[in-house]
């Protein structure tokens, strides 16, 4: 194999020299380019997760945040003055509790030991929906607002029981505190109407 010449050499080293700069520039190019093909894509995953935790706030309900921030606040009162929810397998006795369309509960007063669980079994004896909400004035004030503003709202809490004409259901609730816990029907116009209880806390 011939060596190179001396100028051999020197023509290899001005390639490199030459070269090389292009080649690194490609390759920052390709970089490039790879980069803002894969923005779209990771755009679109973003914009997804984003809308699939909530909505724009033009898009909320009036006063949904209002209310929202007011209920959040009243979640530490609700614990420690309503109670929790129960275990069945815990409950000390059955409380049979009927909701008619007179917008009444029988009975609307009701006594347990601090400590209790008790197992509510509720009766819709009327021809319209009817529930039992256990809480707190300040939380049904919140709530009733809420239902004004989405009267087609499903309620998924622990602490409410939705009943329509005819049908029965349980629900079962440990009253950790002395004291009164309230309990309504907050469908819309009904606890105006009268449709109220009280449960007092020995």
């Amino acid at each position: 194999m011939a060596l190179p010449t001396s100028d051999d050499s020197v023509f290899s080293m001005d390639a490199q020299q030459y070269f090389n700069p292009i080649k690194r520039w490609f390759m920052r190019k390709r970089i490039s380019i790879l980069v803002l093909a894969a923005m779209p894509a990771l755009a679109l995953a973003a914009g997804g997760n984003a809308g699939s935790h909530g909505m724009d706030d033009h898009q909320m309900p009036q006063g949904h945040d209002t209310a929202h921030d007011m209920t959040r606040m009243l979640k530490d009162k609700h614990a420690m003055v309503a109670g929790k929810p129960g275990d069945s397998t815990k409950a000390s006795r059955t409380i049979e509790v009927t909701m008619g369309d007179s917008m009444r509960f029988s009975p609307s007063n009701i006594r347990v030991s601090k400590g209790e669980t008790v197992r509510f079994f509720l009766k819709n004896q009327g021809k319209i929906l009817h529930e039992m909400v256990i809480g707190t004035q300040d939380e049904f004030d919140v709530h009733a607002s809420m239902m004004r503003q989405m009267p087609d709202m499903s309620h998924i809490e622990s602490n409410v029981i939705s009943l329509s004409s005819g049908q029965s259901g349980d629900l079962v609730w440990q009253f950790t505190q002395s004291g009164t816990v309230d309990f309504a029907c907050l469908q819309p116009g009904h606890r105006e109407s009268g449709m109220a209880g009280k449960v007092t806390v020995n």
